[in-house]
């Protein structure tokens, strides 16, 4: 099933982009990234109601706290400015480099959480960033 979310997630995200960069014209960059959060806000406590998971906040450990807000205050500041870029520049650029993010995660995984770097990971995330700067060079 993961895989099956990652590909709609995948796809999510491309519409989003577009979405974003037809809606986007004409409003400030940080007011519209308020805006999608808002949206996103209700959405995703929406689930929490539908699913019936609001209970399970007061599960929640200290150190977990800590990481969701720290992950928020990331997704917050990776959200101002993929709104901002793609304002400023091309959809068909903006989005290549922000996808270099895998790129970064794998490397990040590999340090801080230890997970298997292989060759095939290696390989893959060269022709990433060497697929990323031909797009967009």
């Amino acid at each position: 099933m993961w895989l099956l979310f990652a590909i709609l997630s995948a796809v999510f995200a491309a519409v989003t982009s577009i979405l974003a960069k037809i809606g986007i014209e004409g409003v400030n960059s940080n007011l519209a990234t308020a805006l999608r959060t808002v949206v996103v806000l209700v959405m995703a406590w929406g689930m929490v109601f539908l699913t019936k998971q609001q209970n399970g906040i007061t599960e929640i450990s200290r150190k977990s706290w800590w990481f969701l807000i720290l992950s928020g205050l990331a997704t917050g500041a990776s959200w101002l400015c993929y709104y901002k870029a793609l304002q400023m520049g091309e959809a068909s650029k903006v989005v290549p480099i922000d996808k270099l993010s895998v790129v970064i995660t794998l490397v990040m995984a590999f340090v801080f959480l230890h997970e298997q770097f292989t060759a095939r990971s290696a390989i893959g995330s060269i022709f990433i960033t060497v697929g990323t700067l031909i797009m967009v060079l």
